[in-house]
């Protein structure tokens, strides 16, 4: 039996994890194994410089943190190693920047769940998710959409400006 004082650090734990996923907007449940240091340490520092938390987890721990909750559905993939990835403010860069990496390392490293306000989401979603560009791409991509008829209206002006301004041929 474990003492009181395992048993109260278990507990803080669970509270812990309990309170980093309600105040998440998204977050990605990943398979570590066979992953070397050199790339953990690659893929903690892209996760970071993302605004993404990354911690390894107990299943046991995370199965507790979920039970009751909007993400029970999640029980189901806490086998073998568990490592949950949390943003608060992005819906994508986890599954983004963890998608990438599991498709480099398909042998060993993989997706195994996620979630999106709350909610479960399959493994479908999450590999598509995975898939969109970042948010910088997407304004990119809009803006230039909103751009073009602009900018072809100004080559127009502009046309219309340099054939006016030619001299008329003069007649003798």
């Amino acid at each position: 039996m474990p003492s009181e004082k395992v048993l109260e650090l278990k507990k803080q734990q669970v509270a812990a994890l309990k309170e980093r996923l309600d105040g998440s907007i998204a977050g990605v449940v990943v398979d570590y194994k066979g992953i070397s240091v050199e790339d953990d340490t690659k893929l903690r520092k892209e996760l970071r410089e993302a605004g993404v938390e990354y911690t390894v987890v107990k299943n046991t721990l995370l199965g507790r943190a979920i039970d009751g909750t909007s993400l029970a559905d999640m029980g189901s993939a806490l086998e073998g190693t568990t490592a949950i990835a949390t943003s608060k403010d992005d819906y994508v860069a986890a599954a983004r920047i963890l998608g990438k990496y599991a498709d480099d390392k398909s042998n060993s490293f993989a997706l195994k769940t996620g979630y999106l306000d709350g909610e479960v989401i399959s493994l479908e979603k999450l590999e598509a998710l995975a898939k969109l560009p970042s948010r910088e791409v997407l304004l990119a991509t809009v803006l230039s959409a909103f751009n073009a008829p602009i900018a072809s209206f100004a080559r127009a002006v502009q046309a219309i400006v340099d054939k006016d301004g030619e001299a008329a041929p003069v007649a003798e």
